[in-house]
């Protein structure tokens, strides 16, 4: 008998701090040690109170393949995700459901054939070839921020196809800034000059500029994602509207440069604390040619992504609705309850992942394959229909910028640097990881 089906009585109750806001200060300090401590106090599911919102929180590879994998259809993606982004990220794939989230997926999946894929691949490389070039001039260089902007300006150039004067373009990029962090706001209402209401002044930017540019778009298309949003069709035949195009946009190019800056901050940071991989990847990148299939094919670096995607995932907490009353983990869940899976926990569970603390890309090579010890054991991507439907462009994009990067310089941290990892929202670097930077 599943656990939706089981009879809710003889449950267990819920139960978890009265406060949330300490405890949520040590989970940003030490989000391992103290999900441990609070785990072993209340058991496999416990609630905390996080800005006015009562969240339960579920342990356990088995509770995550029952939340994210949602065979039954109890817990709903949408209105998790509206309670914290959704006025500046309306309608975006992640924030609708069933069979309205399979026909717009549907539609999406068009722009992100193997084919799609090759002419984003095509279209990046000279600008990040660009970008890379002007990183040994930057005095004091920060991989965070430097990731960050090249991956705003590759989402201008790949996603939106638009020539752009600089000003422009550096608008844009504020106002998508501006907007994801809108969703952290403590004051979650249109007052001036908090971070909500230049969320949703940044919305207005973002509308303005895709509707601006989409009626050339549906005219000339292109090989960017703007463009292919506009011709894509599922195998019915259904099309998007213009209203799905720019909310879907938005969307996406939130999603792409956020985790693709997070993904590839890990990456440096461990590349540079533990330079003999740096230097295995390096000679792995130097080795391949420069083609898409030579760069999407290093297996090397592909182990080196996704265990620096299991030491820091990119979105630590997995929010889910209850639609009705459920139970998680021998655990009475009401119906209309914020419940949460949390890959960036999950990601060092010690029963399946051995020495979880500890780099080592080799975990992801057979025979040991630990990602194949549970279903759900490397979950970054989410799961089930909600799987991030953008991961094999962020891998295409990643691998592609440090295909180039390995080649193009080395970099460095002192030896008893420890970066200081900021989880108040998506995590990153507080510090923006500063490196040493030499040109090869």
């Amino acid at each position: 008998m599943t656990a939706t089906a089981q009879s809710t009585e003889n449950l267990r109750t819920v139960r978890g701090p009265l406060v949330g806001l300490p405890h949520l200060l040590k989970m940003r300090r030490d989000p391992i040690g103290h999900n441990d401590v609070m785990r072993a106090k209340y058991g496999e599911v416990l609630k905390i109170n996080v800005f006015g919102t009562t969240l339960y929180a579920c342990y356990g590879m088995d509770a995550a393949e029952q939340i994210l994998i949602n065979r039954e259809r109890v817990f709903a993606n949408g209105p998790a995700w509206s309670h914290f982004i959704g006025p500046f990220f309306h309608r975006g794939l992640m924030l609708l459901d069933f069979d309205e989230h399979l026909h717009h997926r549907r539609i999406l999946q068009a722009a992100f054939t193997n084919d799609a894929m090759r002419r984003y691949h095509a279209v990046m490389v000279p600008h990040i070839r660009e970008g890379l070039a002007g990183w040994g001039d930057v005095a004091h260089p920060r991989m965070f921020e430097l990731f960050k902007e090249l991956t705003l300006d590759l989402a201008i150039e790949t996603f939106v196809g638009v020539d752009l004067p600089r000003a422009e373009q550096d608008r844009v990029n504020k106002a998508f800034i501006a907007a994801v962090r809108a969703g952290t706001s403590i004051v979650r209402a249109n007052v001036p000059g908090t971070p909500w209401a230049k969320g949703l002044a940044a919305r207005k930017v973002l509308e303005e500029f895709f509707y601006e540019h989409l009626p050339e778009k549906r005219r000339n298309g292109g090989d960017d994602l703007f463009a292919q949003l506009c011709i894509a069709q599922s195998e019915e035949g259904d099309e998007f509207t213009d209203e799905d195009i720019v909310n879907h946009m938005i969307f996406l190019l939130m999603a792409a440069h956020d985790t693709s800056t997070i993904t590839m901050s890990s990456m440096a940071y461990h590349l540079a604390r533990f330079p003999e991989w740096q230097e295995k990847a390096r000679a792995s990148a130097l080795a391949a040619g420069d083609d898409y299939d030579s760069v999407v094919g290093d297996e090397l670096l592909d182990r080196v992504m996704k265990e620096s995607l299991r030491l820091c995932s990119p979105v630590p907490n997995m929010p889910r609705v209850a639609t009705r009353e459920t139970a998680v983990n021998g655990y009475r869940i009401p119906e209309g309850a914020f419940v949460t899976v949390s890959p960036f926990y999950s990601h060092f569970d010690p029963t399946y992942w051995p020495d979880p603390t500890r780099f080592d890309p080799d975990r992801f090579a057979e025979p040991r394959r630990e990602d194949h010890g549970h279903r759900m054991a490397f979950h970054g991507f989410g799961g089930g229909v909600h799987k991030c439907i953008g991961m094999y462009f962020a891998g295409v994009q990643v691998r592609a910028i440090f295909h180039e990067l390995l080649r193009t310089y080395r970099w460095s941290v002192p030896d008893d640097y420890r970066w200081p990892l900021d989880l108040v929202a998506l995590p990153y670097p507080r510090d923006r990881l500063p490196v040493t930077l030499e040109r090869l």
